[in-house]
């Protein structure tokens, strides 16, 4: 499943499309919401999660995934 971005929370700062190691955003532009433009290229790595300043950004993993999943955030 690819990244989910709250457009309410997003400011904009396309820190997440920086930080992805596919370009899963694809090309964004500062001041925009960024768009998943790839979204079969995600690995579900959490980059964009992890260190989205606004916490505007949740991915929602396949039912194989789930049993793996740990939350990090406490």
């Amino acid at each position: 499943m690819p990244p989910i971005i709250d457009k309410k929370k997003c400011s904009g700062c396309t820190l997440c499309a920086q930080i992805c190691p596919l370009d899963v955003f694809g090309p964004a532009v500062p001041g925009q919401v960024p768009a998943v433009r790839y979204p079969d290229e995600c690995w579900h790595c959490r980059a964009c999660v992890i260190d989205c300043p606004k916490g505007a950004i949740e991915i929602k993993y396949p039912l194989s995934y789930m049993m793996l999943h740990r939350d990090v955030r406490k």
